[in-house]
């Protein structure tokens, strides 16, 4: 059986939460598409994914399903796993004001854009994990689980809160992120830590299904 290894680990009963359990993830390059197959191959049967963007050779280095250069990101990894639901759109400021959350138990944020990211934690941040910067850096040990306002030496992160902040948001919302230094001046990538993120956004996830 496909998932028979999955069942001995959580159980019947826990299994089937997981299965049941409607997943929404906002981005699926180097984050998304790790925390994707990592959920589907646990056996969460509900995923829609979001994304806008084409697959291009810079992308291989980092991203399952990058080969299908010139292909719809969603479109491609919809391939990749069947029954996944795609949402081909942009997301911007005026998508994220206009789209129901309502229908997901679990909104995963590994979308690049700050103002998205900010406006996706005003709305739903009970049932939010983000996803925050994973780019110039290498060393895994690094990441970590928190809080959003119990962040520290990542400077999106800083940003984001500070941004709430001024708007006056002060509500709980878990991250993953890393303190790790960059490593270079320029968005350099490896995918041990933009795969680990994205893995660790599972684990995330999956322990918030199971309570």
């Amino acid at each position: 059986m496909r998932y028979e290894r999955c069942r001995m680990l959580f159980g019947d009963e826990d299994f089937e939460k997981l299965q049941k359990t409607k997943i929404l993830i906002l981005g699926v390059g180097g984050v998304g598409s790790y925390a994707l197959d990592c959920l589907y191959r646990s056996g969460v049967q509900d995923i829609t994914i979001l994304d806008y963007d084409v697959f291009d050779e810079t992308n291989q280095n980092r991203q399952i399903g990058s080969e299908a250069v010139g292909e719809v990101k969603v479109e491609a990894l919809e391939k990749l796993y069947p029954g996944v639901k795609i949402i081909n759109h942009k997301m911007d400021i005026a998508w994220v004001a206009s789209f129901d959350f309502d229908p997901y138990d679990i909104i995963i944020d590994a979308a690049d854009t700050t103002k998205v990211k900010i406006e996706v934690a005003k709305k739903c941040y009970k049932k939010l994990i983000m996803a925050l910067g994973s780019a110039k850096r290498y060393d895994t040990n690094k990441i970590e689980v928190s809080s959003i306002w119990k962040t520290h030496g990542d400077a999106l992160a800083r940003k984001i809160r500070n941004e709430l902040k001024k708007a006056k948001f002060d509500r709980n919302f878990t991250v993953v992120f890393s303190p790790e230094e960059d490593r270079c001046k320029e968005k350099g990538s490896c995918v041990a830590v933009t795969g680990a993120v994205g893995l660790t956004v599972c684990s995330e996830a999956i322990k918030r299904i199971l309570g």
